[in-house]
């Protein structure tokens, strides 16, 4: 997946999700490696830290 498609569907996840997003995304990745779907996991995985990037860092 490209980084245009990536960002796509990290925005649409924020915007769906909101603070579940980035879960959302990784257990989307997890099902994709526990069924053998390496080059999907590696998708989602990606969506994951795009997510991430958006957020920014945690606070504490």
């Amino acid at each position: 997946m490209d980084a245009i498609k990536t960002a796509e569907y990290a925005n649409a996840l924020l915007s769906t999700h909101g603070g579940k997003a980035e879960a959302e995304a990784a257990q989307k990745a997890r099902e994709c490696k526990e069924a053998g779907r390496t080059a999907e996991a590696a998708d989602w995985t990606a969506i994951r830290n795009a997510i991430r990037q958006r957020r920014g860092p945690n606070q504490s």
